[in-house]
Parts: C-alpha cells; structure tokens; sequence
C-alpha cells in the first residue's frame, strides 16, 4: 500500500484518498459502457476517507481496481455506430481510461479488471438491496419472491491523490495549531522537543498546501494568520 501510494504522488505530495463502490452499481444485462454513460458528471464511488465530499471532480492521480465485471462482455455491435464513445472502446480496460480522461483531464490514471468478484458468504452481513441478484447485479424491479443471500458482488475501488486531502490536512494543522502546548508536560516528558514539534507542524501545513487549487488556495490565506 505505501509503494502504490508512493507512485501516485508527486510534488511533494504523500498522501492518498480511498474511494468505493459496495457493490459497484452493475444493472443486469448491461454492459461497463453503459453503465459508466449514467455517470458522465459524477463517479460511481463513495469516499471512505474522512476529508469531506469535494466541490469538484478533480484529482492529480489515481489507481483504480474493478473487481466482477466480465472481460468478455460484448462493447459494441459490429455494423452498427457506438452510442458513445466508451462503446467504441475495444476492451473494459479501455472503457474504464477513456471514462478517466474525460472525468479526470490531465490526471494519471491506471486501471485493472478483474473478474473474479468479492465473494460474500457467511459471516458476511446480508446488508443489500432487494434489487440485487445473487451475484450482486441490479434489477429493475424487486422481485416477485424474496431471493437468495447475495454470494458475491462486483466492487470498485480506488486510491486518490486529490485536493479533497487539503481539507483534511489543512484541518489537522489547525487543529494543532491551536493545542496549547503548556498544558501538555507529560507529552512532551516522552521525549518529543516543543522545536521538534513546531517543525512538525510546519511540514504538516506545507503538505496540505500541495493539495491546493484556486479554491484551496483561498481558504488557506483566510486562516493563515
């Protein structure tokens, strides 16, 4: 996890943010395009880092991992034109770049398909949806009769090195900032110098300010004094 997160940062920058889809939002007889086409201005994934939703879809790089989704499943009909352009696309890896690049302009992105899915037997929690298959599709409808345990899921996972992480990091050294040192002898009784720590906080402030954009940028000045 510390060298993937090492690859997907650069300019200083150290830390990444977690997304997820449990499951991944897969309709039954529907192919990765078409599902992906009902996300063009938004991501089919949650963040499960505490940051805060962004304003913006916006990151700098990402590796994402797409788990139960069939390699083999039909793209596009030949003789006939793509609905768009991620159906023109030739494989689900191709489907998943051109769905970055147009979400993400100028961000690097790697992507991976696999087919095997999450599997979730016992004691796993049957927390899911009526709407879902056993193995973890959508349907459009619930069932007429109540259906089986769900035994396994498509999932989708990713790792982002995003200006969402400002918000963290810049909360954090506020935090801090505002600790009055004086009040805590016994930490510093560990052996943690009050220099020590004041670097510390310095550095703690110059990485959140890596994540910055324009937005970013503003808030940091506010609060800079």
């Amino acid at each position: 996890m510390m060298h993937l997160a090492d690859s997907l940062n650069f300019s200083g920058r150290k830390v990444v943010a977690a997304w997820a889809s449990v499951p991944f939002p897969a309709l039954r007889g529907y192919s990765l395009p078409d599902i992906l086409c009902a996300y063009q201005q938004d991501v089919p994934w949650k963040l499960l880092s505490s940051c805060g939703e962004g304003k913006r879809s916006c990151c700098f790089a990402q590796s994402v991992v797409l788990r139960g989704i069939c390699k083999e499943s039909r793209i596009s009909c030949p003789g006939k034109p793509p609905p768009s352009p991620l159906h023109a696309c030739e494989s689900t890896e191709q489907v998943l770049q051109r769905y970055f690049h147009t979400l993400f302009p100028g961000a690097f992105s790697t992507s991976h398909v696999l087919e095997q899915p999450c599997h979730t037997p016992p004691p796993y929690p049957q927390f899911f949806s009526p709407l879902l298959t056993r193995q973890g599709f959508l349907l459009d409808k619930p069932p007429a009769h109540s259906s089986a345990a769900v035994e396994s899921i498509p999932v989708l996972a990713a790792l982002q090195s995003s200006p969402v992480l400002h918000t963290l990091l810049h909360g954090l050294y506020k935090d801090l900032r505002r600790l009055n040192t004086r009040r805590c002898a016994s930490f510093f009784a560990a052996g943690v110098e009050q220099d020590s720590f004041e670097e510390a906080l310095q550095e703690l402030r110059t990485l959140s300010q890596c994540y910055e954009t324009g937005l970013e940028a503003d808030e940091s000045d506010s609060d800079s004094d």
